[in-house]
């Protein structure tokens, strides 16, 4: 049980840090954008070579699952984004609060989804097919939910933003799939590689998007008081939304694997899209603040979620050395 930030949240704050004291100006700025452009579309690319087709087929069939998992990450989620920002406990910069309804209407992750249910054990196969689904159709959809909840300046949800989209995220990633037959043997050989290279784009999109947040004052916006609103805000949403979802699933009559699979793969958010899809559909100088809820949500969702994961494990483990103490005893 894992309760310390991991070591790419660590590079991650450090990278903000680093944007805070020595952010990109000048002609850096043109290089770093054109630098930062190349990266998404290599981390797109990547997320479709690593996508397995074989993997999706077995667990598509479970589709009363596949319709909660949507359900909860493109209904569920933005709802309680939207009451947030209209309850506005704190008084806070507005801007966090669009943070939050941001961080409520992306897609699910797909390796961390996928990772707890299996540690849990859940349907890893429908894990597979949900989150990888709710990454796709978050190409569309979380643009739209942009343009259909947000109050932002400029095209936001227009179509010149969504085929920018279409052109930096959806086509690198087509791509990457359609070449699996080429270059997957080799992504899985060198899937810690892959791993750096995702966590290295990512890492260059926030350390260009907190320079120009920097350079626009987002620390006189942000103190100690809204980093506290953002981490308690992050704990109540999950928390919601889990129990939503361990609930809905047993009512729902889903068996104990099939739950645990709507427990993970229901309550995530994706930084990996969440990030550049920012990149994208925001004004340079607001990114920073928008994905400042994401980046907090991020760690907060990976600690609870290993704890929840453990739990499952151990219950489990405890069923089955039930069951097999009782049939010792039947035999006996």
């Amino acid at each position: 049980m894992r309760f310390l930030p991991d070591r790419f949240t660590l590079t991650l704050i450090a990278t903000v840090l680093l944007a805070s004291f020595l952010p990109a100006r000048g002609e850096f700025v043109g290089w770093l954008n054109a630098l930062t452009i190349a990266a998404i579309a290599l981390l797109f690319f990547m997320h479709g070579a690593k996508l397995s087709r074989e993997a999706i087929l077995a667990g598509s069939n479970n589709w009363r699952l596949h319709l909660w998992v949507m359900f909860s990450t493109f209904i569920i989620f933005p709802t309680l984004g939207v009451l947030f920002k209209w309850w506005s406990p704190v008084n806070v910069s507005p801007e966090l609060y669009s943070g939050f309804i941001y961080l409520c209407i992306l897609p699910a992750t797909v390796q961390s989804a996928i990772a707890f249910t299996s540690l849990a054990g859940g349907n890893v196969a429908a894990a597979v097919c949900s989150a990888s689904a709710s990454s796709l159709l978050g190409i569309f959809i979380s643009p739209l939910l942009v343009g259909l909840l947000m109050n932002v300046h400029g095209e936001t949800g227009s179509l010149q933003q969504v085929g920018s989209i279409v052109l930096q995220l959806l086509v690198p990633f087509v791509a990457g799939h359609l070449s699996r037959p080429l270059i997957g043997k080799w992504i899985e050989r060198n899937r810690k590689l892959i791993g750096k290279t995702d966590q290295t784009s990512i890492l260059l999109v926030v350390y260009a998007a907190f320079s120009e947040a920097v350079t626009h004052g987002i620390w006189h916006q942000v103190g100690l008081g809204s980093l506290v609103f953002i981490v308690v805000g992050s704990l109540v949403l999950l928390t919601i939304v889990l129990v939503v979802n361990t609930y809905m699933a047993r009512w729902l009559g889903f068996n104990k694997a099939d739950e645990i699979t709507i427990v993970f793969c229901g309550s995530k958010k994706s930084l990996a899209n969440g990030i550049p899809m920012a990149n994208i559909l925001f004004p340079a100088a607001t990114v920073g603040i928008m994905v400042l809820p994401l980046m907090v949500f991020h760690q907060v969702q990976l600690m609870t979620c290993a704890v929840l994961a453990r739990r499952y494990q151990k219950k489990q483990q405890e069923k089955q050395s039930a069951l097999s103490a009782e049939a010792e005893t039947v035999r006996g």
